[in-house]
């Protein structure tokens, strides 16, 4: 086990640098000056944005931040590969670097910011595993019956809505048409995160966002559950374990669940993942102030610092989400080895 998981660990690495090295060509590639973001558009004295080049790596400066120029009287511009380097060396000092539009921190953004996204995913991923789950057990169990074909249909019905329009029609179903038909009496919360000038209790604020977030994913939970139950339930250890007399609940709950759950625990962890990354468009129709809302706006206003910084924390946490994961194969199923020699390939 321990083989593994440090082979896993080291995998990241490239893949890190992989990341960073698409991100830093981004930010050279794509138009705009960096200094006049910085500066809001503002024109600045000549001195002041030699300074503010000093300060991004732009150009060389001296330990008091001046710029150093050469025989010509020229700034001599710090070359590409040089400010990767130090923007990798801050990297793994945990400096992220300073956003453009907010004048603070990166880190100290996303420490405020990811709170909501993980509490938000952590809702929406409960939803995905118990709904997702029991649906597909249900489906499998009572195959071509009622239950059977509403499984199929709503799951077909939620894998075509798009995220957004889901999220907008539960806004406007829960949160305008119920209070209107109540006179006020019964509503639940569209946008925040709750706080002291909200009338409603903060939990109220997680329950449409999460409902929005998890119902794709729900559907392709149910779908993957059924159909790896059914799979399970045509072996033969399961005619074997028939044979011998066991009750079907106890065929289902000890020998086929188990084995039917790898799929579906690999898809939940991915997608649990990818929510912990944070859902840019469900963040975004409820104003939640998560990380995936931050990244938005921040890409709209190209501050590259905050983009590359959340960029940066996203990649981290989906791998080690998926590190997570795959360990968890050894619990469900212990004829998977994940130190043996064949699974090194």
């Amino acid at each position: 086990m321990g083989k593994y998981i440090l082979k896993r660990v080291l995998q990241f690495i490239p893949v890190f640098i992989g990341v960073t090295i698409i991100l830093f060509a981004m930010k050279a590639i794509v138009p705009g000056d960096p200094i006049s973001m910085i500066t809001g558009g503002r024109s600045v004295p000549e001195q002041t944005r030699l300074q503010l080049e000093v300060e991004n790596n732009l150009i060389y400066g001296n330990d008091k931040g001046q710029p150093i120029y050469d025989e010509n009287g020229d700034t001599i511009p710090v070359p590409l590969h040089e400010q990767y380097f130090r923007y990798m060396n801050d990297l793994l000092h945990g400096d992220l670097g300073t956003s453009y539009s907010k004048k603070r921190p990166v880190t100290d953004i996303f420490a405020e910011k990811y709170p909501y996204t993980v509490k938000l995913a952590a809702c929406a991923i409960c939803l995905e595993a118990v709904m997702g789950i029991g649906a597909g057990l249900i489906s499998a169990v009572k195959r071509y019956s009622f239950w059977d074909i509403l499984v199929t249909l709503v799951t077909s019905v939620l894998v075509a809505v798009p995220a957004f329009w889901l999220g907008m029609i539960l806004q406007l179903i829960f949160g305008i048409w119920l209070k209107d038909l109540t006179h006020g009496a019964v509503a639940l919360p569209i946008s925040g995160a709750g706080g002291p000038n909200s009338p409603y209790q903060d939990w109220m604020h997680y329950i449409l966002p999460s409902f929005t977030l998890a119902a794709v994913s729900t559907a392709y939970t149910a779908r993957i559950m059924r159909s790896q139950l059914l799979d399970v339930l045509n072996q033969d250890y399961i005619r074997t374990a028939k044979a011998k007399g066991l009750s079907r609940r106890s065929i289902i709950i000890h020998h086929a669940l188990k084995n039917a759950l790898i799929p579906v625990v690999t898809y939940i962890g991915i997608d649990f993942g990818a929510m912990m990354a944070g859902a840019i468009l469900t963040e975004t129709v409820f104003n939640w102030p998560g990380v995936g809302s931050e990244i938005y706006k921040a890409i709209s206003a190209r501050d590259w610092p905050l983009v590359m910084g959340g960029v940066t924390i996203i990649v981290v946490v989906v791998m080690v989400v998926n590190l997570i994961v795959d360990i968890s194969y050894a619990f469900l199923d212990p004829r998977i080895r994940l130190g043996s020699s064949k699974n090194e390939g």
